[in-house]
């Protein structure tokens, strides 16, 4: 087996990696940020240098050979000792240069925060940021982000986390909208703007938690950019992070409701980067400026 695997390029085990992770082409092509045809040379390219095929092509997807499933294991073997070399190298940083690849919700990103990047690159002009805007979790692990700035109740991942502050959410619609809510009826005749519960679910516990159990849950969008945009436009009741809703011009909290305490936002970075410098400086930076604004971010909410 040595013999046959020796030519192997590292670069045509990623895209091997990539497809057996999807199970398609596609899937692959999706990973690598690559386009289908690419994929399909690496891996005619890798199969070549072995004489033999790692994907047997089926009517569900592309499926592990015998052989393909004997390479899996040393391919995710070599692509840890790479990742762990890369992010040793990138640990001796010394100096605050060079690039910094950060992962974050789209809606972070019309936020505050948005304003605190655009200020930090102001502030360390050595420094370029590569934004990744998706509501997927980057892998630190693997590098698919050196930083991630991620809302949510508790972090699992084996990163370092740096709890920065906790938020305060709040019931928002438009101004127009407002005018129909009442505080004795419990938002009969409202419409909620909910998230990805199934269509059936209209009393979704949020719901009954909320001011408003008696309005309906009609509409239902998965992103806080395009809630926002809706609820602006009048379509229904939506619950938004304070530090969010109050900075949407077309968005008033709603009457009868109050902020409560929700969930935080985090700094996620891996443990091997903590003394590199340009991370310490993105981090150090970042928490200062949201923690000095405080305010923005609990709204007035009780503990």
């Amino acid at each position: 087996m040595s013999d046959r695997f020796s030519t192997i390029d590292w670069d045509d085990l990623r895209f091997f990696l990539a497809v057996a992770r999807s199970g398609s082409l596609r899937g692959g092509a999706e990973a690598m940020h690559a386009n289908h045809a690419t994929v399909s040379r690496r891996l005619a390219t890798l199969e070549a240098g072995i004489d033999a095929r790692l994907f047997d092509r089926t009517r569900g997807g592309l499926v592990l050979t015998e052989l393909g499933e004997r390479l899996l294991p040393h391919a995710l073997k070599v692509e840890d000792e790479i990742v762990s070399a890369s992010r040793l190298i990138a640990g001796r940083d010394s100096r605050p240069t060079g690039t910094i690849h950060v992962s974050m919700a789209p809606a972070l990103s019309i936020s505050s925060i948005g304003d605190d990047l655009a200020a930090f690159t102001e502030a360390f002009a050595d420094i370029e940021l590569h934004l990744q805007v998706t509501n997927a979790f980057a892998d630190l692990a693997r590098r698919e982000a050196d930083v991630s700035i991620r809302y949510a109740y508790e972090v699992t991942d084996d990163v370092v986390g740096r709890r920065v502050q906790r938020c305060a959410k709040a019931v928002y619609c438009s101004p127009g909208y407002a005018e129909r809510v009442r505080a004795e009826d419990g938002g009969e005749g409202l419409t909620w703007i909910g998230w990805g519960e199934p269509d059936a679910d209209e009393t979704a516990p949020w719901i009954r938690r909320s001011p408003f159990p008696k309005a309906r849950l009609k509409h239902r969008i998965n992103e806080a950019v395009p809630q926002i945009a809706m609820a602006s436009a009048g379509v229904g009741l939506t619950i938004l992070p304070c530090f969010l809703g109050d900075r949407s011009p077309g968005l008033v909290r709603a009457p009868c409701s109050e902020p409560v305490l929700d969930r935080s936002l985090w700094l996620l970075f891996h443990n091997d980067l903590r003394r590199t410098a340009r991370i310490r400086a993105f981090v150090d930076f970042i928490v200062e400026r949201i923690r000095g604004r405080k305010a923005e971010f609990v709204a007035g909410a009780r503990a």
